[in-house]
């Protein structure tokens, strides 16, 4: 039996209509289902390649992991949050303690769980074992302490050796930190740290000893480890924590910041540990980690820039203020790199290459930016195509800076040719200028006090109210000025006895600054030194304090891969300590001054007495590119993905290759904080400002306009703008284009003739004699808010005859045995006119 089947024959002349389709919408639906399954296995194959590039990589990708932060699991960006946090704590030669720190904890865990793996036991019988090991802190045997602690450390790190990803150690590392603060263990390492740090053997032994290693700090370490790392991970807040995790980071936050420690905050005994390693009295102390715990502690009991806007905002609000014009953490953001002025050899190379006919890019079209940077697929590998700028966005910015004489030398190269594909998308950034324009009390005085000896011939001394016999232009323009001041209502009686005492809030600043101020100006000098020894442009001395204790082996390396290795991290431990110290500064600078205006301005003042300018001038006189670009890091031996993954064999070859990132936001963290610490120094104190001058740091800061990052060319131009006035005409007249860059990037002050020199504030003055001023003003608050010993003619007399017969009055001992002596000379032998005291005056 055949089987017939229909065929449809069509002619192309003749117009025949096809069949009809019978269209089955589920099926339709079935296949788009699953082509959509298939395309988001594709998607997720592809973020955890990326996410595992990401964590081999230094930190250029956070920027850009935080803005994709949405599209990304909550697992995988807290993998690369993770791997941020812990990495700067270890130095590469402490790979070998990993596992020491594990085989310490499973030889007493075996013995506690009977084959069982940690991750398997419920949370009763996890914190019956933390405090079991709780209990072995208390031992007296040295060494068993110490085991104790590499087993609690080895809990904090995560049990790395039960997870299979990054992801499972960020997990149980979270999970075991807030236990083990639950059980008490922060407070019993506090005691251990304290014994060690007042153990005169190990101090005595360090200072005899040639040459320290990292054997003469480790139970230091492994303490100071483990507090890093309780102090970090609860301190920042994740979206899916507990309600027992978040009361327990308050209660840190509050236990930290109070004067709990011997009558102390924590970072009190940071400080002293500090101050103790730069006397040469502890050469063994592990001072970046000490260091960066001491960061960490000041950044979670004051809190960050964010928390620091906030408290602003509530302060202005408490005092009635005009709210703020801008939020300056989001204008920064929104800035735009500008392109370097180019320098004479390259102006010249490019003569050269056009002479020649070579074909070459314009040295002097604006690059790429690393915001621009930032925003690109950091996960592709781009041709040279998509690093071409548009011709639209060429005028803006600092371009060339040419001599009028060469002008007509330097040949336009012929225009590019037009793009294989399209141009990269780029970021929107807001027309017009950022800031709104600024004018203090004193502005206004100064204007006011021209404007009257000019058109009256007298002066009204600070009043800012009175207008009368003015033209109407100075009227709008006191309106004017007035519509952008930013003032505090002092009262009107400045008189201190008259407003009565004080009321002090008890903030985490200002018991932080009551705790350092007895020793405020030891604690700073010994920052700078260690500022001064991690510096790439210092030279090694042989008085210098030796900063890589904790980081150099007790044999030295034998082989050239060995020596590489060593050298890689030394180079990034002493980037570390650079890191650590310029946020600490500019962290404690920002707090005090937001706490109250004497408390920075006698940090300010010690760190400018200490040095501080030159040093910070000399940091930058070097190639910053170098600096900012330098690859000091290995990627396979960064925590945790040491301990998780294979370690594949290193060569000569990798290292040198190093990072696959093209800039080291460590370095670049570092710079951008060491210019917003030099802004502070000197904004608004002329003889601080001369020093800039003296110094010759305008081509100093000049270089730094090569780094394409916005906030770091921000203040950059801040700083050579309050120096223009003091350079010269000629000075501005060559370099016109930062001048344009200083109007389009830095905030206006509508009096400040800062680009033309004509301003008062330029001419000579006693430079001394203002820092003597601010010096007696800064003791005197200091005498009057925190001497406990004031002056007895202020204190209150007690005229009350039944309170003061019932005051018990303790006399001197050496007084009871000369009592009668006394009585016989001062009262018998004396005679007293008794008449006298009844008459009347």
């Amino acid at each position: 039996m055949t089987r017939k089947q229909k065929c449809w024959c069509l002619d192309p002349l003749v117009p025949v209509s096809p069949p009809l389709l019978i269209w089955d919408p589920w099926k339709f639906i079935l296949n788009l289902l699953l082509l959509t399954l298939v395309l988001s296995w594709i998607v997720i194959f592809k973020l955890d390649n990326q996410i595992r590039a990401v964590v081999k990589s230094s930190f250029y990708h956070l920027r850009r992991l935080a803005r994709v932060k949405s599209f990304l699991s909550r697992q995988h960006f807290e993998t690369v949050i993770h791997a941020f946090i812990s990495s700067h704590l270890y130095s590469y030669t402490e790979e070998p303690e990993f596992a020491l720190n594990r085989d310490y904890f499973e030889e007493d865990f075996r013995s506690h769980a009977r084959g069982r793996r940690w991750i398997e036991l419920t949370v009763e019988e996890q914190r019956a074992y933390v405090m079991r090991l709780l209990d072995a802190l208390e031992v007296t045997d040295r060494d068993k302490r110490l085991k104790v602690a590499r087993a609690i450390l080895y809990l904090a790190q995560g049990v790395f050796d039960e997870c299979d990803t990054e992801v499972d150690v960020l997990h149980w590392s979270r999970h075991n930190i807030f236990l083990l603060y639950d059980m008490g263990i922060f407070t019993a390492l506090l005691e251990l740290l304290s014994m060690e740090i007042d153990n005169s053997q190990a101090c005595s032994s360090a200072v005899r000893k040639p040459a320290i290693s990292l054997a003469d700090s480790t139970e230091l370490r492994v303490l100071l480890s483990i507090m890093y790392l309780m102090v970090e991970t609860i301190r920042v807040q994740t979206e899916d924590d507990r309600p027992e995790w978040i009361a327990a980071r308050e209660a840190f936050k509050n236990e930290l910041a109070s004067p709990l420690y011997n009558g102390e905050p924590f970072a009190l005994l940071l400080f002293t540990m500090v101050t103790k390693f730069c006397s040469m009295n502890a050469p063994h102390f592990p001072m970046k980690k000490v260091l960066l715990l001491l960061w960490k502690t000041i950044l979670f009991t004051l809190g960050g820039f964010e928390e620091l806007q906030e408290m602003k905002v509530r302060h202005r609000e408490r005092l009635n203020l005009s709210p703020l014009p801008e939020d300056s953490i989001k204008v920064v953001r929104a800035m735009r790199a500008a392109s370097p002025p180019a320098s004479a050899m390259e102006l010249i190379e490019q003569q050269q290459q056009q002479k020649r006919g070579r074909r070459s890019r314009r040295p002097l079209v604006k690059q790429d930016s690393l915001d621009t940077y930032n925003e690109r697929d950091p996960f592709k590998n781009d041709d040279a195509r998509d690093e071409e700028e548009d011709p639209e966005d060429t005028d803006s910015g600092i371009e060339g800076e040419v001599d009028p004489l060469d002008r007509d030398v330097i040949i336009q190269p012929p225009p590019p040719p037009p793009p294989l594909r399209p141009p990269t998308e780029r970021v929107n950034f807001p027309k017009g200028l950022p800031w709104a324009p600024k004018v203090r009390e004193k502005d206004i005085e100064h204007f006011l006090e021209t404007s009257r000896n000019k058109f009256i011939g007298f002066t009204l001394g600070n009043d800012t109210e009175t207008l009368v016999g003015l033209p109407r232009p100075i009227h709008e323009s006191v309106k004017t000025l007035k519509q952008v001041t930013l003032s505090v209502n002092f009262p009107l009686d400045t008189r201190v006895i008259s407003q009565g005492e004080e009321e002090v809030e008890d903030t985490p600043a200002e018991m932080l600054y009551l705790g350092m101020l007895p020793n405020l100006s030891q604690y700073v000098i010994a920052l700078l030194k260690l500022l001064l020894a991690a510096a790439p442009t210092s030279k090694a001395k042989t008085d210098s304090i030796n900063i890589l204790a904790d980081v150099l082996p007790e044999e030295m390396p034998i082989t050239v891969l060995q020596s590489m290795k060593l050298g890689i991290d030394v180079n990034r431990h002493k980037e570390i300590i650079v890191k650590a110290i310029s946020a600490l500064l500019l962290l404690l600078l920002k707090h005090f001054k937001l706490n109250h205006i004497y408390q920075f301005e006698i940090v300010s003042q010690h760190l400018v007495f200490a040095n501080c300018i030159p040093l910070i001038l000399k940091f930058f006189n070097q190639n910053i590119m170098s600096y900012i670009s330098a690859k000091n890091s290995i990627c396979v031996l960064d925590f945790p993905h040491c301990v998780v993954h294979e370690m594949p064999e290193l060569t000569a070859e990798s290292l040198e290759a190093g990072d696959s990132s093209q800039f080291c936001w460590r370095n670049l963290f570092s710079c951008i904080n060491l210019l917003r610490i030099l802004n502070k120094l000197t904004k608004w104190k002329h003889s601080r400002t001369m020093m800039l001058v003296v110094f010759k740091s305008a081509p100093i800061l000049k270089r730094a306009l090569k780094v394409k990052q916005a906030m770091m060319q921000l203040y950059v131009l801040k700083l050579l703008k309050i120096q223009t006035k003091y350079l010269g005409r000629q000075w501005r007249k060559s370099n016109m284009k930062t001048m344009s860059a200083i109007y389009q990037k830095v905030r206006h002050r509508l009096n400040d003739d800062w680009a033309y020199g004509n301003d008062i504030d330029a001419r000579p003055w006693d430079f001394q004699a203002e820092e003597c001023a601010l010096r007696e003003s800064i003791e005197k608050f200091n005498s009057r808010r925190y001497e406990r010993n004031k002056n007895g003619d202020f204190a209150p007399v007690d005229n009350c005859l039944q309170s003061v017969l019932g005051q018990r009055v303790e006399l001197p001992e050496d007084f009871h045995y000369s009592y009668e002596m006394w009585l016989e000379r001062e009262v018998f032998s004396q005679p007293i006119q008794w008449e006298g005291l009844l008459q009347n005056p």
